[in-house]
């Protein structure tokens, strides 16, 4: 719902910071995007509900999903900022706590600080008019303090991996067990002594069954497909620089496939003589899976691979395939929805498809020439690179917005055209919900590029 021009917010008094943007979020996409903004003079404040910045790698803060044991799976030169790489003593998978630590040194490098508002909730934001400006309102968490601001535009960088998705099971209600999602798992405590079913294959799914079967009296694995298990390292250096090193050697993606292939057949071997599912799709065709322990722990019997759950009963779970476990606890790492509390009918705001939203080039919406969108991106590796061009981008939108409207205005129309594509480098993902945001960093990374030359030619 848009709110007239003029209209006060009840008996408040509506702040006007209609020559500056708004950013939600202080974790690495809400950061870079703050740094790219006020690097270019573009004024910006920052907003974070939580007292300090990280997201998601905020451990222990509300919205974090991060657990005690959290490292990186993508290793560190190709996670950093390009503009800020992290010290040197950290390993090549860096913790959470060295995660949460690296943010925090990059938003005081950049004077990023004072320019958030931390303890804030925004609770609603909405276009002014005919979407010129945007209404923003926020709470004070520890007051409770409400406040009123007129901003030229929003950059959304709330995160994607916060809201809960559980799947429905016939019989849940009947289960005396417990059944937590991964969004609350914190550490091992919770599995010591259990018979615990870790429900999910994702990166996070392999990391718990893992801690399970270190932990609990036994463990079952229940996926609905097969994956390609891959180690953290490759040929003596992290998988993901050597995946890399076949991409600069321009290698076509079916001599990638073959080599990464036989490379794992050489290292484990056969997945289906340890009991897990065949994958049904090649490589690349799904969110990479780098965990080299899963594979060690179903060899020594402490993991049983499980197939996808058909029905709870009350003192256990019975599998599609007929077999069951006898469990006292259910760990549903099953992913997150993509949610955007603050902003009414965001399903009309960002162009939403079915049940999530379309983005041209996982920014902008064809709805809005003023509000963006950053982080919505799940890469095979380089997160915070992308994250730095994301912001880049945005930036240079808005400058030509301001000095060479004809360029921005040509760039619109040619990106929200475009707005279905994906960037796959060529493959094609599995229909999932987990690949909606999927994208292969190096030909993202290449679209970015290619955004901000179009942005920045002067003709």
């Amino acid at each position: 719902m848009a709110i007239h021009a003029g209209e006060e917010a009840g008996a408040r008094t509506v702040v006007d910071r209609t020559g500056a943007y708004a950013v939600i979020g202080a974790g690495p996409h809400g950061l870079s995007a703050l740094k790219a903004l006020l690097q270019s003079g573009i004024d910006a404040d920052g907003f974070e509900r939580e007292d300090e910045v990280g997201g998601n790698w905020n451990f222990g803060a509300g919205t974090s999903r991060v657990y005690h044991s959290t490292h990186l799976i993508s290793s560190k030169p190709f996670t950093q900022f390009p503009d800020y790489p992290m010290p040197d003593r950290f390993p090549d998978f860096p913790s959470h706590a060295q995660v949460k630590e690296y943010f925090g040194s990059y938003a005081r490098h950049f004077g990023l600080i004072d320019r958030i508002r931390f303890g804030t909730d925004v609770v609603n934001i909405a276009p002014v008019g005919n979407g010129e400006t945007w209404r923003v309102t926020v709470v004070e968490r520890h007051s409770g303090e409400q406040a009123v601001l007129d901003y030229a535009g929003v950059v959304i960088a709330n995160g994607h991996n916060w809201n809960p998705k559980l799947p429905a099971y016939p019989g849940r209600e009947a289960f005396r067990g417990e059944i937590i999602h991964s969004a609350d798992y914190k550490g091992a405590d919770v599995l010591r002594g259990r018979r615990v079913v870790v429900v999910g294959a994702g990166n996070t799914g392999c990391d718990v069954a893992v801690e399970s079967a270190q932990n609990a009296e036994h463990t079952w694995h229940s996926t609905r497909r097969g994956y390609y298990y891959n180690p953290k390292y490759l040929m003596g250096r992290p998988t993901d620089q050597t995946a890399d090193l076949l991409l600069a050697l321009r290698l076509p993606l079916a001599v990638r496939r073959q080599l990464f292939k036989a490379s794992l057949r050489f290292a484990v071997g056969d997945f289906t003589k340890f009991g897990l599912k065949k994958p049904d799709h090649r490589f690349f065709e799904t969110h990479p899976i780098v965990n080299q322990q899963l594979v060690y722990y179903v060899g020594h019997g402490d993991i049983t691979p499980a197939d996808d759950i058909a029905r709870f009963e009350s003192d256990g779970v019975v599998f599609a395939d007929g077999s069951r476990a006898d469990a006292d606890l259910v760990v549903m790492c099953t992913g997150y929805l993509v949610t955007f509390p603050f902003l009414d009918d965001a399903a009309a705001h960002l162009t939403w498809q079915s049940d999530h939203p379309e983005l041209a080039l996982q920014i902008f919406t064809s709805q809005h020439r003023n509000l963006f969108v950053t982080g919505l991106i799940q890469p095979d590796s380089g997160q915070w690179t992308l994250a730095h061009w994301q912001g880049m981008v945005i930036a240079r939108f808005i400058e030509a917005g301001e000095r060479r409207p004809a360029v921005a205005d040509r760039f619109f129309r040619h990106v929200v055209a475009d707005a279905g594509r994906r960037f796959s480098a060529g493959t094609h993902y599995k229909d999932s919900s987990r690949h909606y945001y999927e994208v292969a960093h190096q030909d993202y990374l290449s679209a970015l590029q290619d955004a901000i030359h179009e942005l920045e030619d002067p003709s």
